[in-house]
């Protein structure tokens, strides 16, 4: 599991595709402290897993899936990529609940500066939105962020200058890709009182039902 609190921006040097997947190395220095092969990392909020930790580098494989289903497949040397260790149980828990397990891929729509902050618009495909609330946590590109607002587009966040700063956003711009993880708690509470309506009947949610449950 990750935070969401990204630790350093890293380098891809190289990503080898194959009909089997890809394998990537990406340069960096803040997380080699203690990564060790078989280790978790979120790159740009994807899970993979370190099969070669070097002094300088990491090396992972992406399956087919994840090149589909995320935006690593855009990648190339040169790139700047997020990158997270998956927390310790000791660790500060400074974001959200990440697993890394991306939903779908949106797109910036539009940006502009708000006070001390710059808001960034993203479109998502219309599937997410029901995970999507007001104030509620998602991770864009791994990183953990407030929903700023919802729209029939998608959804705002505002990013303050720090994260800014220190992740992939500063170079992002309009029409640029990003990965999405809404907020796994939101997505079990509703897949559970959606499959507690269908087994009552479709009576929906009731006082009685509450009750029953021990609410």
């Amino acid at each position: 599991m990750f935070t969401g609190i990204i630790e350093e921006v890293g380098i891809v040097t190289k990503l080898v595709g194959s009909s089997s997947g890809a394998l990537i190395t990406i340069s960096c220095k803040k997380i080699l402290e203690d990564l060790e092969i078989g280790d978790s990392v979120a790159v740009n909020g994807v899970c993979l897993t370190a099969r070669e930790v070097k002094s300088d580098s990491f090396v992972a494989d992406i399956m087919p899936e994840t090149l589909r289903s995320t935006t690593l497949s855009e990648l190339s040397a040169g790139k700047r990529v997020n990158l997270e260790r998956a927390l310790k149980a000791e660790g500060r828990f400074g974001g959200h609940m990440v697993l890394g397990h991306v939903d779908g891929v949106g797109r910036i729509l539009r940006t502009y500066p708000e006070g001390n902050a710059v808001v960034f618009e993203i479109g998502v495909p219309p599937e997410l939105m029901k995970y999507i609330v007001p104030k509620g946590s998602i991770a864009v590109d791994g990183i953990s962020l407030t929903v700023q607002a919802v729209n029939i587009h998608g959804f705002s966040v505002s990013i303050i200058p720090h994260t800014l700063n220190t992740t992939v956003l500063q170079y992002k711009n309009q029409g640029d890709t990003v990965n999405i993880e809404t907020d796994i708690i939101g997505k079990y509470v509703r897949e559970y009182l959606l499959n507690l309506q269908e087994n009552t009947s479709g009576k929906g949610l009731t006082a009685e039902m509450l009750k029953i449950y021990g609410f």
